[in-house]
């Protein structure tokens, strides 16, 4: 599928490659001050500014490339399926989860573990545990870059590198990588925020311009003579109902593949799954890192919320736009391949034969900012954890400022080398998807919902449950007949019988710590015996009301969520009145979302006591 760019558009290309590396070398010198700077810019980077940056890491090529195949195969309906990450816990982060995160004024997630259960052995055995697990999901997110952007720089770039496909993918993914790492090892968290405000503007120009393409090209009833019944559908039954027979057989062989036929089963597992994870809180990567960077509490909750703001019109767009052309013009080109076809492909596929002569650059500018973007959050979170929680804490917690952020680049460089290899024997991206968002984070569930609900529960209890976990999740691969999402709720039983005996059997936690802990974040659940000794000392502090409150927000704010996926795909599709209908459910679920979220923000609970607030707000450097 090699084929010539213009010169047009490798002008575009070569400019924007050029700009990137000039931003992130001219703001890397404010990272480089110490090592908070480095890692969370200081406390000093905006709401705004943050979740423009976290929006363009969570637009990557490849879980695009991932999603327009699931769009061109399902329809409608894979509105849902992306629940699988779940794409829904920026809604549960927004509501609740990073003001308690933020309020803790740690660095990392496993600084926040020493945070909830002190400095004692299951204290530290639980530290180790999440920066391995930490370190697996860097190793493995790098690794789905990797492959994402072979296949796509392949496709397009000009320069055959190698007579082979597959290694002419390797040496482009390589390159590409390289280029990337330069960035990111030397700016840390300034250089990679302030990049992918710029790579996001550029994407957000090419998506819209894709969407409209579309719809100029391809009008609704040349699209509903190809699709089959049900595809424009957003109803969910207990079966798909979608046959691609006598259109194209290989969607079909691709829907019994990935094992969603037995529709109602298959969401009920992922919703159950879904839910847990997301009260589980961020996973230690570049999500939790732009909470943790955030100037206070209520910002970090706006940095969730503006995600969802910025990126799923823009994107949603550009999915639906590609698959409406493949769909269109290239299922003559898709039946020829017969059961060869890499639905994966559709992406690049319909770039390269329907996108105009600098837009093409434009895009494949954006796209290639896209994973950038990914590839420099995920690599900025490794060294994160290294430096901070294992050579800083444990090895030497004296060095000069300087000698923290050199190994950081060494760390990065070390991680990025291991990643991309892993990623040389990973043949598909919806392997790799699959295994992490069932996995590996399925391994994260019990330990870290349990962390935040129930006070009893301790270091030792966290420890046991996630090496549980994760021994489970890394066997999972080779259980080649067993999808990780149905092996979900075996993993989940035994992780929870891990925490809960490991905890009973074990003291409970220094009363000292948790009472810290609960007056500061102010979580509720089971907390009734440490709110007791707190009040003893401090009888003003009172239980956190608002449970009945942060669940409706979280049923309105997912609704919200998945009305805003809607309203792109039905616009380019140009179904108006389901168009219309999902606008109207956007605009009242955002009026309610306004007067019983946003204007219910606290940075701090009235009651806390003053020595707190005082030792919180030296984490703070402004305040909105």
């Amino acid at each position: 599928m090699q084929f010539n760019l213009a010169p047009l558009d490798l002008a575009i290309i070569l400019l924007y490659g050029v700009a990137t590396l000039g931003v992130g070398l001219w703001v890397s010198r404010r990272a480089s001050d110490n090592i908070r700077s480095y890692f969370l810019g200081g406390n000093k980077l905006r709401w705004y500014y943050l979740g423009i940056s976290n929006a363009s890491g969570q637009f990557d090529i490849s879980g695009t490339m991932w999603l327009v195949s699931l769009l061109f195969i399902y329809g409608l309906t894979s509105i849902y399926i992306p629940w699988l990450w779940p794409v829904f816990n920026q809604i549960f982060l927004m509501v609740f989860l990073s003001v308690w995160l933020r309020r803790s004024g740690v660095m990392t997630g496993a600084e926040w573990i020493t945070f909830r259960f002190g400095d004692g052995l299951g204290a530290r055995l639980s530290h180790l545990s999440v920066v391995a697990f930490a370190l697996i999901g860097v190793l493995s997110f790098l690794a789905y870059g990797f492959i994402g952007i072979g296949k796509f720089a392949a496709v397009f770039l000009p320069w055959q590198l190698h007579p082979d496909t597959y290694w002419n993918e390797i040496y482009y993914g390589l390159i590409i990588t390289a280029v990337t790492t330069v960035y990111v090892v030397k700016g840390g968290m300034f250089s990679v925020v302030f990049t992918e405000v710029l790579q996001f503007f550029i994407m957000t120009i090419a998506c819209v311009a894709v969407g409209i393409i579309a719809m100029q090209q391809v009008s609704p009833e040349v699209l509903q003579a190809i699709i089959p019944d049900g595809w424009t559908s957003v109803g969910i039954g207990w079966t798909l109902d979608l046959d691609w027979g006598g259109t194209l057989e290989a969607a079909n062989a691709r829907i019994a593949a990935d094992g969603y036929d037995l529709f109602g089963v298959f969401f009920m597992l992922m919703l159950l799954k879904g839910i847990l994870v997301s009260m589980a809180g961020p996973a230690p990567n570049y999500d939790m890192q732009r909470i943790l960077s955030a100037q206070s509490p209520v910002e970090a909750a706006k940095v969730s919320w503006f995600v969802n703001v910025v990126m799923l019109f823009p994107r949603y767009m550009l999915i639906t736009g590609l698959t409406v052309l493949a769909l269109a013009f290239f299922m003559d080109d898709l039946r020829a391949m017969g059961d060869a076809v890499d639905f994966e492909q559709i992406l690049p596929l319909a770039m390269k034969h329907y996108v105009p002569t600098g837009l093409l650059g434009l895009l494949i500018a954006g796209l290639l900012a896209a994973f950038m973007s990914t590839f420099a959050a995920t690599t900025n979170a490794a060294p994160a954890y290294v430096v901070n929680d294992i050579y800083k804490r444990y090895i030497n917690d004296e060095a000069e400022p300087k000698r923290y952020v050199y190994l950081s680049y060494l760390v990065s460089i070390a991680f990025v080398v291991v990643g991309v290899g892993i990623g040389l024997f990973i043949p598909t991206l919806h392997e790799i998807i699959s295994w992490i968002v069932s996995g590996l984070y399925g391994a994260y569930a019990a330990s870290n919902v349990l962390k935040w609900y129930w006070w009893r529960f301790n270091g030792y209890g966290y420890f046991f449950g996630m090496v549980v976990g994760l021994i489970i999740a890394l066997a999972l691969p080779a259980m080649t007949d067993l999808d990780p999402l149905y092996a979900f709720p075996y993993m989940l039983v035994a992780c929870l019988l891990a925490c809960v005996l490991a905890s009973l059997l074990t003291a409970p936690d220094d009363i000292e710590v948790l009472k810290r802990f609960y007056v500061k974040v102010r979580p509720w659940g089971f907390w009734g015996p440490v709110r007791e000794a707190v009040q003893a000392d401090h009888p003003g502090v009172k239980v956190n009301p608002h449970f009945a409150r942060d669940a409706l927000n979280v049923v309105v704010g997912v609704v919200w969520q998945t009305a805003l996926v809607a309203m792109p795909i039905f616009m380019v599709i140009q179904h108006w009145q389901e168009f219309a209908l999902a606008t109207l459910v956007v605009v009242l679920t955002s009026l309610f979302l306004w007067r019983n979220w946003w204007c219910k923000l606290e940075d701090y609970p009235d009651d806390m006591p003053a020595e707190m607030v005082r030792e919180a707000d030296a984490h703070i450097v402004s305040r909105h």
